[in-house]
């Protein structure tokens, strides 16, 4: 399944790889000389692409399975722990350099193990040049494709965002051809000094622009400003936005006439009160989103969960719609969608969102995202033989529907085996567990948070 329609999908086929580029795809090639992987039984495809994560949360993973974005002061379960108050503002104050590192390098080798080839490491964690080194490091030495997202840190007098980047661009991305990009962190949440800085830093330096769009954190009316042009900062194809949520009519028409494009992470908005994910608005203004995965402080970050809460979220949505276009009584219990209803989803979409867009939304649609001759070998092969899937009988149905993480069988980056018939390579799981699980200590006693594994559920 290449995901390339100049390509094609077939029913047995060969990819040839030469060092790290797809060099040719279909059936029968002549390659004797080659070292073969027999992918009988396997769906070969590109690898995910996830375009937000907080890598660095990774030791609070499950800590916010009720949580809430904002406290709301019901006293709920959901409203304690809380993301806001108790993980950006708790949590996140007391990492050191080296927990950085094993959060960012222990998340990444994780979403590797589930197929996801690149990610966006939306790192809000750079108090000092010592932290941001930390988390870049983490991300080479994982192996995998990543996009590095400069973003704040808190307020602390070592913290040199937005201006480190140029030491950043010099020291650890001075080449285009690498595994591990740059890419800018713009919230404009922060302050305008600071925004208005750091998307001209970023056009400088030419890399993407991200930043999070969150009407319930309360940034509709700073959008609204950006969007109709009364701010310091202008809109382009090179802006990403993260969720898009409670965001206003015009502010959407103008983003989308400006090239921008969505990352939308289903799971997490409907689960953790962002507002519902905003793919009937995109799909009215003729757009489509990436997927990521957000936090795992309360949701899984693999892609199958993803792609199937985009599809169950936007079918459930639309197919209540044209249930109320009848009145339950036959002939028209079950009416024809009347004109102007939304599309369906299709398992075919929600592939298209997680690889082809992805790549495409963070400007490495040229080297990932497809399995295309000239393209970096960025591939999984996924186990269609197993208990969940057998017998195939639909390839995009079977990823879409049927599979997990543990289907992930071989996880090929550039050429290189990260993962092979499902173990990860070059990887001490055990060591660097417990490396994790000591990072975890420190935190939750410097963030004031009892260990207890069944208090805050």
């Amino acid at each position: 399944m290449s995901m390339d329609p100049t390509v094609g999908n077939f029913e047995n086929a060969d990819v040839l790889i030469e060092g790290k580029r797809i060099v040719a795809v279909g059936p029968g090639i002549d390659a004797s000389d080659a070292e073969v992987i027999d992918a009988r039984g396997r769906i070969v495809m590109p690898g995910f692409v996830d375009t937000h994560h907080h890598l660095f949360e990774t030791a609070e993973r499950a800590l916010l399975a009720n949580g809430l974005l904002l406290d709301d002061g019901s006293g709920s379960p959901s409203s304690f722990p809380a993301y806001a108050q108790h993980i950006l503002g708790g949590f996140a104050k007391a990492y050191r350099p080296q927990d950085v590192y094993i959060n960012a390098l222990f998340g990444r080798i994780a979403q590797l193990d589930a197929g996801v080839t690149t990610v966006l490491d939306v790192s809000q964690i750079h108090h000092s040049p010592e932290h941001t080194d930390a988390a870049i490091q983490a991300l080479v030495d994982a192996g995998g494709r990543s996009a590095f997202g400069f973003f704040e840190g808190d307020d602390r007098a070592s913290v040199r965002y937005p201006e480190d980047a140029y030491r950043l661009k010099n020291q650890w991305f001075s080449s285009d051809d690498q595994l591990v990009s740059l890419v800018m962190g713009g919230e404009l949440y922060i302050g305008e000094e600071s925004y208005v800085r750091s998307w001209e830093i970023a056009r400088e330096l030419g890399v993407k622009i991200a930043a999070h769009a969150v009407g319930s954190w309360g940034m509709r009316p700073l959008y609204d400003e950006i969007a109709q042009g009364s701010g310091k900062v202008r809109v382009g194809p090179d802006n990403l936005f993260i969720h898009m949520t409670g965001m206003s009519d015009d502010t959407w028409r103008r983003f989308r006439d400006a090239g921008a494009q969505v990352s939308i992470s289903f799971p997490i908005e409907m689960v953790m009160r962002h507002g519902t994910p905003p793919i009937l608005k995109m799909q009215e203004l003729g757009m489509e989103p990436s997927l990521s995965s957000d936090v795992e402080t309360t949701m899984t970050a693999d892609p199958f969960t993803l792609m199937r809460s985009a599809m169950s979220m936007q079918r459930m949505a639309v197919n209540q719609m044209v249930l109320d276009q009848g009145d339950y009584v036959p002939p028209t219990n079950y009416p024809t969608p009347a004109e102007g209803t939304p599309e369906l989803l299709t398992v075919r979409d929600v592939l298209r969102y997680a690889t082809v867009n992805g790549a495409q939304h963070l400007g490495l649609d040229g080297r990932t995202g497809t399995l295309t001759p000239g393209k970096d070998a960025d591939i999984v092969l996924l186990d269609a033989t197993a208990l969940n899937v057998a017998p195939l009988n639909s390839v995009p149905g079977a990823v879409v529907t049927l599979m997990d993480r543990s289907n992930v069988e071989t996880v090929i980056v550039a050429g290189e085996i990260r993962k092979w018939q499902g173990r990860m390579l070059d990887a001490n799981l055990t060591t660097l567990r417990q490396e994790l699980e000591t990072s975890r200590d420190f935190l939750f006693e410097a963030a004031g948070f009892d260990q207890d594994l069944f208090k805050y559920s």
